[in-house]
């Protein structure tokens, strides 16, 4: 078990430079924690370093004198007590493997990922597991939260989901602070469905979005898109209570409402005729919601659950249906009661 305490100093070392690894290192290095962000690129890293702020991904937001940052990932691992790993999913489990025989034995992995593994559709936790092994204490932080908002210190709340309860605390204790208040849960496997799964549902808000469907529209997709991640969630095992929380419910009227959204603005692109090609290379970062769609479907079509508008956005983002053909596929459906069966039974 992780060393870690509920209170005082800790070494946190944060793998994954981009916005918001470095929103969560600047975070934690202003609450006072001994932090170390690593990333692959070297000068941009070095950047980092000498200029104060990652001039890439948080332009002209000055980072706090305690955090450090390097591309040496022994170096940075080195007496960690805490491993925050914030990577792309399709990252995720090339970080680990990198990350393990540097490890110090009582340090716990928490990540701030969101997605599947591509290919195989496995939860992160379960990539985390056979990678680290089960002696390991873990952990995944989510919830509503744009980097540069955290960044610059404006007021947030997410939730900390751990098989430990003490290790969930740990974690939490070392983000919360004045502006930022972390909860924490026990169902992973609910935490990193909502995380995931909200990316293909803002898609959808912003291709309405993009169309002018108006306000109307957007609430109606944001209602229905939450009643498939209750659906898909209860058949994979995960509790409702946690959908409907900060994981599920709370990052879903984020990423579908906000601009900042990445996966919001590839809906908005495609809403206004723009190729996925063209708007994916003007967001200029990766697009989570792409290959988190087919995660999404392979899931849904394996436990046989029903998902009208995740499966329209599978077709919209693979060229099968235009945003108006899938529009009016799930306009044309045929009338039924909101609520079938019961979600929480």
């Amino acid at each position: 078990m992780s060393h870690l305490v509920e209170s005082g100093a800790q070494r946190v070392a944060v793998l994954g430079a981009g916005s918001w690894g470095t929103a969560l290192a600047a975070l934690v290095a202003r609450h006072g924690h001994d932090t170390v962000l690593w990333g692959r690129d070297v000068d941009a890293i070095a950047g980092i370093e000498h200029d104060r702020q990652n001039a890439r991904y948080l332009p002209g937001i000055t980072l706090p004198e305690n955090l450090r940052a390097t591309g040496d990932l022994a170096g940075a691992m080195k007496d960690a007590e805490l491993v925050l790993v914030v990577v792309p999913s399709h990252a995720f489990a090339d970080t680990l493997r990198l990350l393990a025989p540097h490890r110090p034995a009582t340090a716990g992995v928490a990540w701030a990922s969101k997605g599947f593994e591509p290919g195989s559709g496995r939860f992160l936790h379960e990539v985390a597991a056979e990678v680290l092994g089960a002696e390991v204490p873990l952990a995944v932080v989510t919830g509503p939260s744009f980097a540069k908002e955290v960044a610059i210190g404006l007021p947030t709340a997410l939730t900390v989901h751990s098989a430990s309860d003490r290790f969930a605390k740990c974690v939490a204790d070392v983000l919360h602070g004045p502006s930022f208040r972390a909860y924490t849960g026990d169902d992973m496997l609910g935490a990193e469905l909502g995380g995931a799964m909200k990316n293909v549902l803002a898609v959808a808000t912003g291709v309405a979005d993009g169309m002018e469907l108006g306000l109307n529209a957007r609430a109606g997709l944001i209602t229905r898109g939450l009643n498939e991640m209750l659906r898909l969630n209860r058949a994979l095992g995960g509790r409702p209570e946690t959908v409907m929380g900060l994981a599920g419910l709370g990052d879903l009227v984020l990423t579908c409402t906000g601009d900042l959204s990445r996966n919001r603005r590839l809906g908005l692109a495609l809403g206004r005729g723009q190729s996925i090609e063209d708007a994916i290379r003007d967001i200029g970062q990766v697009v989570e919601s792409v290959q988190t769609a087919d995660e999404v479907m392979r899931l849904a079509r394996r436990h046989e659950v029903e998902l009208p508008i995740a499966e329209a956005v599978f077709a919209v983002l693979h060229g099968d249906l235009t945003p108006a053909q899938g529009l009016r596929q799930l306009m044309a459906r045929e009338q039924k009661a909101e609520y079938p069966g019961p979600l929480f039974g």
